[in-house]
């Protein structure tokens, strides 16, 4: 990371709320060809949640400490705060002497800009204030949220007009949080009601929507240079597994995610 930073606009999505497994399937089933295209090998890489849901994740993937590998580790970050006894900070981790990314890539020259989904993202009460504050510049209105059938279209002509506005020399760390996989996502699913409400295959539902406009914000954020992007999940979530619905919770459907690093070269997603 230390050559990438300084040299490459960087991305980073959160999927708010989507399931390992339902990634999984769905890339396995070829049903999210536009962001398996990109996934290294094809596949998600299978990680564990930082926390059981937005506010708490994405406190922890600010300050550096992205899903992590579900394998033994110790696994190396790609960005650290400057910690002593750090077992995961490594060579060539990106370390940064503030105490979240966000300030540590402003004080290198990036344009740190957020387009927000969840209503921790909404700027309306002071708690979801928190998260976008640490930003430079956020971006968040009614059709950005969990309520609406055309949040993820929204949020990606947001990202589209932000990365327009920039002068071609700055650099830009772009970070948005998908509402979409979020309940209620019924309405992703044709023929669906409100009555029935959301389930696994509503949620999946949600993921193939995603799919189809991804590519748009892929292209807009390598439109000016070479761009690393982190797609992932913050956190799964519970459609009476074992009796558990949604997240905050100690289940695997909630702490297993799916997590993807790659490159994005400029016109190669067009």
């Amino acid at each position: 990371m230390n050559a990438v930073v300084g040299s490459h606009d960087l991305l980073l999505v959160t999927l708010d709320t989507l399931r390992f497994d339902v990634a999984e399937e769905l890339a396995a089933a070829g049903r999210i060809p536009n962001l398996v295209r990109h996934l290294p090998g094809g596949v998600w890489e299978k990680r564990h949640a930082p926390g059981s849901f937005t506010y708490a994740s994405h406190h922890a993937i600010f300050a550096g400490f992205l899903p992590t590998p579900a394998a033994p580790g110790p696994h190396p970050r790609l960005f650290a705060a400057r910690f002593a006894g750090s077992e995961s900070t490594a060579e060539r981790t990106f370390v940064h002497d503030t105490p979240d990314i966000l300030s540590g890539l402003a004080g290198v020259g990036y344009r740190t800009v957020c387009v927000g989904g969840v209503g921790f993202f909404n700027r309306r009460p002071p708690l979801g204030s928190v998260l976008p504050g640490m930003f430079q510049e956020s971006h968040w209105e009614p059709g950005f949220g969990v309520a609406s059938p055309t949040s993820f279209e929204d949020q990606v002509a947001c990202a589209e007009r932000v990365v327009a506005e920039l002068p071609q020399d700055q650099k830009l760390f772009l970070f948005v949080n998908v509402s979409a996989l979020h309940q209620p996502n019924w309405f992703h699913m044709p023929g669906a009601d409100a009555g029935a409400g959301d389930s696994r295959a509503t949620h999946a539902a949600a993921l193939e929507y995603v799919d189809r406009h991804i590519g748009r914000l892929f292209t807009a954020a390598s439109s000016r240079r070479r761009c690393f992007a982190i797609v992932c999940s913050d956190h799964g979530t519970a459609y009476g597994d074992d009796g558990y619905t949604g997240h905050r919770l100690g289940h695997e459907a909630v702490w297993t995610v799916p997590y993807a690093h790659f490159f994005l070269d400029p016109g190669a997603t067009r």
